[in-house]
């Protein structure tokens, strides 16, 4: 196994921090490859953490996305768990009492997922997370939770997505699930339609100046219908 170190990219808040946001990125299920920074798992989340830079750095809100020492999930390890685990004990020295959000894509929406149970974390948004049927759920208990899916994805399940929903929605303080048409995997098709969404999530989340994008029509449904809202 590599025995680098994570890696921790930091974007800083203007003026003084009221929270902190780690995007994690995705990997594979099994892999001691080192991640690198030109990997593109890791790059596909660049953007990601500069949007959520720009809509909440000048209102207090610190943006770090992480690298993941190895490429894959590696049961029983469970690599980028030990990882998001390292991250978060990082900001929680750095920034004590804030809250924290975290954003994921795939492996990296599943280690959120898993990590949501840190004091810290008051919300997760799982961008085409790679929920298994037997995914545990009471990590995110009390917390706001964000599911997104392309209906076209064939790497990770969009109907294990929705399976994990209706299985969390019961220990969540709130959970949205969106079906993004005519997307796949990479979220390349229709990037801004993600990249409005994970933005809205946080100016939403945190309560900040700025568009919130579908989350007040999506917290306005039934909770019976926030499951497959189509975007």
């Amino acid at each position: 196994m590599d025995q680098d170190v994570p890696g921790l990219f930091c974007w800083r808040a203007t003026g003084r921090a009221r929270a902190v946001v780690l995007v994690l990125h995705g990997g594979a299920e099994w892999g001691d490859t080192a991640v690198r920074p030109w990997r593109l798992a890791f790059l596909r989340m660049v953007p990601f953490a500069m949007a959520l830079h720009r809509a909440g750095g000048p209102h207090g809100v610190h943006v770090a996305l992480l690298r993941n020492r190895v490429r894959g999930w590696n049961e029983p390890r469970l690599d980028p768990v030990l990882d998001a685990r390292w991250a978060l004990e990082r900001i929680r020295a750095e920034h004590p009492g804030l809250p924290v959000l975290l954003v994921g894509h795939s492996m990296g929406g599943r280690a959120a997922l898993r990590v949501a149970d840190d004091p810290a974390v008051t919300g997760v948004c799982a961008l085409a997370p790679w929920t298994p049927k037997d995914e545990p759920v009471g990590p995110v208990d009390g917390r706001t939770v964000v599911l997104a899916h392309g209906t076209l994805d064939r790497v990770t399940s969009p109907t294990h997505s929705h399976a994990y929903g209706s299985r969390a929605a019961a220990r969540a303080a709130r959970l949205a699930r969106f079906e993004v048409s005519a997307e796949g995997h990479a979220m390349l098709r229709r990037p801004a339609v993600w990249s409005t969404l994970v933005r809205g999530f946080v100016v939403e989340t945190l309560g900040l100046p700025g568009v919130s994008g579908s989350f007040p029509a999506a917290w306005a449904r039934g909770e019976g219908q926030r499951l497959r809202i189509p975007l």
